[in-house]
């Protein structure tokens, strides 16, 4: 009698310990490419994977990571295009500095 008690009372608190918390469902992956074409999702997104990047999960940090490097790197016009940098003059003559000899 004990030992079946015994074998009741062990399967009653293996099937508490099953019954723990469920873990949380995180939402689905927002694609790069819907990223790179919402920049204010992307920017709240990135705010929240610093955040808290265990519960955004890795898949979801790296594409915002990818399509902040897009928007980034993208091959769009400069505005800094029409204005280079002009180029150094060269010096007059290499002989004109102020040590040099006659």
């Amino acid at each position: 009698m004990k030992n079946l008690l015994f074998i009741i009372a062990a399967v009653a608190v293996l099937v508490l310990a099953g019954c723990g918390k469920p873990e949380p469902s995180r939402p689905a992956v927002e694609s790069v490419e819907s990223l790179v074409a919402n920049p204010e999702r992307l920017k709240e997104l990135r705010a929240q994977c610093k955040a808290d990047h265990a519960r955004m999960g890795d898949a979801q940090c790296q594409a915002v990571a990818e399509a902040t490097r897009q928007r980034f790197m993208s091959g769009g016009q400069s505005p800094y295009a029409n204005d280079p940098v002009p180029p150094q003059a060269a010096p007059a003559s290499p002989s004109a500095g102020p040590g040099a000899k006659d």
